[in-house]
């Protein structure tokens, strides 16, 4: 019978003897857990709450068939029995859930941070240190053999497949193009030597595993680097690589040192799927569709314009493990929804910390946080003041341990720096997480209280035993000669819409909301182009590499960011998403100053000194500063005299330095399971 809401979603698919009860896949990520003591167990758990959730088939975090190949140094490796023992726990885990899995075998080339990787030429990476090793005749052979070793070693751990991974410009994917190719031997030059060995991989792996082993292969469809794939010799590849014996192509979007964005948030949501759809009909195995699908009609729309046969989603399950089972049973407003932010899973990865999530902070610490927390034995009257991220998460978890729990909102509506962020071009995904919070206090019967300014008197009228103040940040004021004058606002009135800027501004401040508020008053640069034409995707699949030329992105306005430390612009932004901001406001016209010193502002504007101290003078319609945010705990301070209540104060009304939404909810979400 099929779905009312999602009738291709849920129709059964077989695949290589797997009879999928859902066309989602839990696509790799690669966890941080893989690497850490008594990861296994911890990784265990993860997954059978993800298969438990619904997944029609999980794929692993990249495991390395070999030394070389590892992404780091004691990189997670699929090499010997040893390894495979340590994985039977997940496997035992996910079949216990009635769920399938596959080991993701990844080769990382010259991506691999160590100073012994290898690659097919000597040729450096631009976003790794190490130079790589050219593999030699032998070792190719060698690479090819450790590749169909652990595949085997895979299937006795107990996998029901693996997933090769020849996209993203790891090992395989730098062999098939001549970028990071120029052997002249039988593994390079035309295209049929360069695609051997990714070929060589596949028919091995089937020849040691047998016909009762998947085989996905993920494939670079649009490599995104100048020196490709031409769209031709990507369907000759997939044609071979289904004669070679995958069972599935998974669809592989971008290098990762590509210079356009393919996971971030501001990509459209589902964005390439017309590149997994130009190759349906040349092969007939299953495919794969992927990237910045996170909601269920997103992948129900790509399958059912004929799109694809499966949708991989990656992130999504980090946010929210049950997505699958909250579609099949029409509560896709329950899901808490990935907003693409990068922040806790990409980010803590390249600094070497286990990945988690923004909005589900229990994603990675399933064992020391159980689903349901246990219910409290004496349940209390609690008020939480503030709702933005901090206090929503607080009320949630306090509600779901059997408190009594009220929520006091000054404003008339729930999430706090939410609503100013999701004003932000590209980041209209955060209206998912309030709608997800606000949903889910009030299915735990918290009583929100908007447009209501809380006081020691109202809290004592309230009843409350446990205060929990979240009451967030105010901006920091410029502490400048003339930062009075009418033209000298906050980022607040301008992300609000309370003031409309000029033509010429300055920003003070690079930090994070620096960067939104150039962001959106530069967006207009954008607005007509729209986000394919603006970074040069040529969505024909015409041009090698699938790329094209990048629209004219100048903005209207006359606008200048102000740093006060030397060195680059807004050096703290995230790893994986910075450079897209930089390289966005630098086309866009955005004039960056570093190493400044402010003077005052007048009337000839903005005075001063730039990195080589000679004193300069702006003038401007408008100055916005954005130099940071300082504690609002004002309401805090008087509740510590007022009554004898238990206190508590979280997010930024108790620390505003380095604040994030990240560190506000699991806040919120460590006290309300602790109260």
């Amino acid at each position: 019978m099929a779905h009312p809401q999602y009738p291709h979603l849920f129709t059964p698919l077989d695949v290589a003897h797997l009879t999928l009860p859902n066309r989602i896949i839990m696509g790799s990520m690669h966890i941080g857990l893989e690497e850490e003591r008594n990861g296994m167990e911890a990784l265990a758990a993860f997954y059978r709450e993800r298969a438990a959730g619904g997944a029609g088939l999980i794929v692993t975090g990249g495991i390395s068939p070999n030394r070389r190949g590892a992404l780091g140094p004691g990189g997670a490796r699929m090499a010997n029995r040893r390894h495979a023992r340590a994985h039977e726990t997940i496997t035992s885990a996910v079949h216990e859930a009635s769920g399938r899995i596959c080991l993701q075998l990844l080769h990382g080339g010259r991506y691999s941070y160590h100073p012994f990787n290898v690659a097919p030429s000597a040729i450096k990476a631009p976003i790794n240190r190490f130079k790589p090793r050219a593999l030699s005749a032998r070792g190719v052979r060698q690479t090819i053999a450790d590749f169909a070793h652990a595949a085997r070693m895979a299937k006795s751990a107990g996998y029901d497949g693996v997933e090769i991974m020849g996209s993203e410009g790891y090992l395989i994917n730098q062999f098939i193009v001549s970028r990071t190719n120029k052997r002249t031997d039988e593994w390079g030059g035309n295209f049929e030597n360069r695609t051997r060995f990714p070929l060589e991989i596949v028919r091995s792996i089937r020849a040691t595993c047998g016909d009762d082993f998947v085989i996905m292969y993920r494939l670079s469809m649009l490599d995104l680097v100048e020196d490709g794939s031409h769209w031709e010799e990507v369907v000759r590849l997939a044609q071979g690589i289904e004669e070679a014996g995958a069972n599935i192509i998974n669809t592989g979007i971008g290098w990762h040192e590509a210079r356009i964005p393919t996971i971030a948030t501001l990509v459209p949501r589902g964005g390439f799927s017309f590149v997994t759809a130009k190759l349906k009909g040349q092969v007939s195995i299953p495919l794969v569709t992927t990237n910045r699908f996170n909601m269920p009609d997103t992948c129900e729309d790509a399958l059912a314009a004929g799109h694809a046969d499966l949708v991989s989603m990656a992130r999504p399950f980090l946010a929210d493990p049950e997505i699958v089972r909250k579609a099949e049973e029409n509560e896709a407003d329950r899901i808490n929804t990935c907003i693409g932010c990068n922040q806790a899973c990409l980010d803590h990865i390249f600094q070497r910390k286990a990945a988690s999530c923004l909005v589900n902070p229990r994603a990675g610490r399933e064992l020391a946080m159980p689903a349901q927390p246990p219910l409290t034995s004496n349940p209390k009257r609690i008020v939480v003041i503030g709702g933005g991220p901090a206090g929503m998460s607080c009320a949630y978890e306090a509600a779901r341990r059997g408190h009594d729990v009220q929520l006091f909102e000054a404003s008339d509506r729930l999430g706090g720096q939410f609503n100013i962020a999701q004003r932000i071009p590209g980041k209209t995904e955060f209206q998912e997480t309030i709608r997800y919070f606000s949903k889910m206090l009030a299915e735990h019967n918290v009583e929100v209280h908007l447009n209501h300014r809380a006081t020691p008197e109202s809290i004592a009228n309230a009843g409350a035993e446990v205060v929990v103040v979240a009451t967030g940040v105010r901006p920091r004021p410029l502490k400048l000669p003339g930062a009075e004058r009418p033209e000298v606002v906050s980022y607040l009135d301008v992300l609000s819409g309370r003031v409309e800027v000029g033509q010429r501004v300055a920003i003070i401040g690079a930090g994070g909301i620096g960067f939104d508020t150039a962001d959106f008053l530069s967006h207009d640069a954008d607005d007509e182009l729209g986000f394919y034409k603006s970074w040069g995707i040529d969505k024909s699949l015409e041009s090698q590499s699938g790329l094209g030329k990048p629209g004219n992105r100048v903005t209207r306005r006359e606008i200048h960011m102000f740093q006060r430390s030397e060195g680059k612009m807004g050096a703290n932004l995230g790893k994986t998403t910075g450079w897209i901001h930089r390289q966005t406001l630098k086309q866009r016209g955005v004039k960056f100053h570093t190493g400044v010193k402010y003077e005052l502002v007048g009337e000839a504007g903005l005075a001063y000194k730039d990195a080589q101290g000679k004193l300069k003078h702006l003038p401007v319609d408008h100055i916005v500063v954005c130099a940071g945010q300082t504690p609002n705990n004002t309401l805090h301070n008087a509740l510590r005299l007022a009554g004898s209540w238990e206190l508590h104060l979280i997010g930024g009304a108790g620390d505003a330095r380095q604040l994030d939404a990240e560190r506000a909810i699991i806040e919120g979400t460590e006290l309300g399971r602790s109260l």
